[in-house]
């Protein structure tokens, strides 16, 4: 497990903004040292233990890129059509090993090996036969053409893949072109999710009238394991300092972080922080973020903790922000920074300076072919439908103040923020 400081989050300005929040994360939590070894079908999601070097090179061998007829560069067409006697067929997976013979050409097709002595395809959509039966080439193909040679993907020897890159689909088939099977990774980053408040019950338990089902945990205990997390549902503890804080403590050992949801505000009902402050250290952040401002983080017996709102929007923005920097710096994991997408606004909004805020919205094409974002028609931080409804979320930095309709603003899809 990984073991921090009862300081390692402390942090003294009143309010943090977004970038000094993942700063202060990537640069103080340590990754966790365990490694395993997985099997290439179950590495998507996980981060990368030890660099991936080519043992070959990709392609591993020169080959066709498209199907044609393979001729020798001494034999290439200079400024009229040459017709070319045919000289063999060469299918993918089959072996070339003699080479053309001069003034012939052969019959090739894509990803077959060339033969030797040939570096140059034309496609066969250029060429025609003539009433001999012979292939008339054209003029004014470069030596080379239409030729995948060894290695022009990856040379052998290269890293192909560094450690702490964490896996996705396109990742995993390059481990595969190099014929491997299995990949040294980090193990999951163990995560503890609770939610906390008597207003809660669990979905297939018998709800009060005063009482919500908990959609929070769900949420986050499903974004957990799309970055590859290993998760212990812990339900949900009830508003009281002392089960809180053995809850919490029961856990701490056995996890690389806990993660809350409700009960991290200043409110007199809000046990949380006492609660950690009970048995670990705690930093109640109040972070410069619109939909999102409060957020706990803390340790207990050297598992850190993270508190998000209970609002499910700004659970989720929050959960972005915070908590999926902090699991990729647990394993180890090479940044992954957020880059919004250029876009024109159709809406007009309003925001204070010094706050960044992300607005939900929709996309659409514009009668001029460009994609425009359309926020969601309702405000308020508790809405499930305006996560659902939408495609994702307009980011306004700090700076900006207003938002006017045809005005550029960056967007991230939401398909892009796990």
């Amino acid at each position: 497990m990984a073991q921090l400081s009862d300081d390692c989050f402390a942090f003294g300005g009143p309010m943090m903004s977004v970038d000094e929040a993942v700063g202060l994360i990537t640069t103080r939590v340590n990754a966790i040292a365990d490694l395993e070894t997985v099997r290439l079908t179950d590495a998507d999601g996980r981060v990368l233990a030890r660099d991936v070097v080519a043992p070959l090179p990709l392609p591993p061998f020169t080959n066709s890129a498209v199907d044609g007829y393979a001729v020798r560069d001494a034999d290439l067409p200079q400024g009229v059509e040459r017709a070319f006697p045919l000289d063999g067929r060469i299918p993918a997976g089959g072996l070339a090993q003699a080479p053309i013979k001069p003034g012939h050409t052969a019959r090739i097709f894509t990803g077959a090996p060339m033969p030797p002595d040939a570096k140059t395809v034309f496609m066969q959509e250029d060429v025609r036969i003539d009433e001999a039966g012979r292939i008339v080439l054209p003029p004014g193909l470069k030596p080379g053409a239409n030729v995948r040679p060894a290695g022009e993907d990856i040379p052998q020897g290269r890293v192909a893949l560094p450690a702490g890159q964490r896996l996705r689909p396109q990742h995993v088939a390059l481990a595969a072109a190099f014929g491997l099977t299995s990949l040294d990774m980090v193990r999951r980053i163990r995560v503890a999710v609770f939610s906390t408040g008597d207003e809660l019950a669990s979905p297939g338990e018998p709800r009060a009238p005063s009482q919500l089902f908990d959609s929070n945990r769900f949420m986050l205990m499903a974004m957990l394991r799309r970055l590859g997390c290993e998760v212990s549902d812990l339900g949900i503890l009830r508003d009281e300092r002392t089960s809180l804080a053995s809850g919490l403590k029961q856990v701490a050992g056995r996890h690389d972080l806990i993660l809350t949801t409700g009960g991290v505000s200043t409110g007199e009902e809000d046990h949380v922080k006492a609660a950690v402050e009970s048995i670990g250290s705690l930093v109640l952040w109040r972070m410069a973020i619109k939909p999102g401002r409060p957020v706990a983080m803390g340790i207990i017996d050297g598992t850190p903790l993270i508190g998000l709102p209970g609002n499910p929007v700004a659970s989720f923005v929050t959960f972005v922000h915070v908590v999926r920097p902090t699991v990729l710096a647990l394993a180890g994991g090479l940044p992954e920074p957020l880059t919004p997408i250029p876009l024109r606004a159709a809406f007009t909004y309003k925001k204070k300076a010094g706050r960044r805020e992300y607005v939900r919205a929709s996309l659409r094409r514009a009668q001029d072919g460009r994609l425009e974002a359309i926020k969601f028609p309702r405000e308020g931080a508790g809405l499930l439908s305006s996560l659902v409804e939408t495609d994702g979320l307009v980011e306004l930095g700090e700076s900006i103040t207003a938002v006017e309709p045809g005005q550029d603003v960056g967007f991230l899809p939401y398909a892009d923020l796990l």
